[in-house]
């Protein structure tokens, strides 16, 4: 899918699971925890195409996500298929085709979002706050180059990574004391499973079950068939899944805070009788 799609898929999926667990787990959460949970969770929902890099010198090219903080981050992702590339080539067995690039490889794997979700875990628990500002900054950026495409397109990675500092900066002004968020790291794992799942519906599949071999093959693609795939930038796509995303979400955000709002609203109302 397009960036925008697995940004929006990210965001609704945190959204739902948000109002899930308030609803029948009685866990709740703050509309500040809440906003940062979904703008981690839809940059997670970008990070594994992290792979795919473009003309680093004439910043150029690459995924979505790849174009976020211009050269910087485009650097970041030629560093990130480079070594996809290389975990490839070290663990493919006979059966694996040979190849020169490391999109949709191992940022692409169930193995892949555990580690990236228990690092985020791990320095927001270890370094607290500021370890919290930084990942928010980054992760915004990545949430409104997907949310935002076209916006972030016409702007430019300057204002993107200026509108990421200033999210940032809000939130290092709101958290309490010097703790961190301790869902931020399962937000990120969420957001990359939530990328996994939805190229696991567009055409060639993703490599789920590695490092499981399977006929002599630790690479092998998994997907619907490619006569059912949804096509990238389709209508399928682009019209109903994007819709489907953002009616999700809008439920999700009514059910989470219409209920608190009419309950003041009441007890206003019999304050002032």
């Amino acid at each position: 899918m397009m960036g925008p799609s697995h940004a929006l898929s990210g965001a609704a999926a945190w959204l739902a699971g948000s109002w899930a667990l308030a609803q029948f787990a009685g866990v709740s959460q703050t509309p500040l925890e809440v906003a940062v949970g979904t703008a981690v969770c839809a940059g997670g929902a970008l990070l594994p195409d992290l792979d795919m890099s473009g003309k680093v010198t004439r910043n150029q090219g690459g995924a979505t996500v790849a174009r976020t903080f211009g050269v910087a981050s485009l650097f970041v992702a030629e560093v990130v298929e480079k070594f996809s590339l290389g975990v490839y080539t070290a663990t493919k067995l006979s059966r694996d085709p040979r190849r020169d690039n490391g999109h949709r490889t191992f940022t692409h794997t169930l193995p892949f979002c555990a580690l990236i979700g228990w690092g985020t875990t791990a320095l927001a628990s270890s370094y607290g706050k500021w370890a919290v500002v930084g990942i928010v900054f980054f992760m915004a950026g990545l949430a409104l180059r997907g949310l935002f495409d076209e916006w972030a397109e016409r702007a430019g990675w300057v204002i993107v990574t200026l509108s990421s500092a200033v999210i940032a900066w809000f939130t290092a002004a709101n958290l309490p004391g010097d703790r961190g968020y301790p869902l931020l790291g399962l937000a990120v794992a969420v957001g990359c499973v939530v990328h996994i799942l939805g190229d696991m519906i567009t055409k060639n599949g993703v490599p789920i079950l590695w490092p499981i071999p399977i006929n002599r093959r630790m690479w092998r693609m998994i997907g619907i068939p490619n006569s059912m795939a949804v096509k990238v930038g389709g209508k399928v796509e682009v019209i109903v899944l994007r819709t489907a995303f953002t009616v999700i979400s809008l439920l999700s955000i009514a059910g989470l805070f219409v209920p608190g709002v009419l309950e003041r609203l009441n007890l206003d109302v019999w304050a002032s009788r």
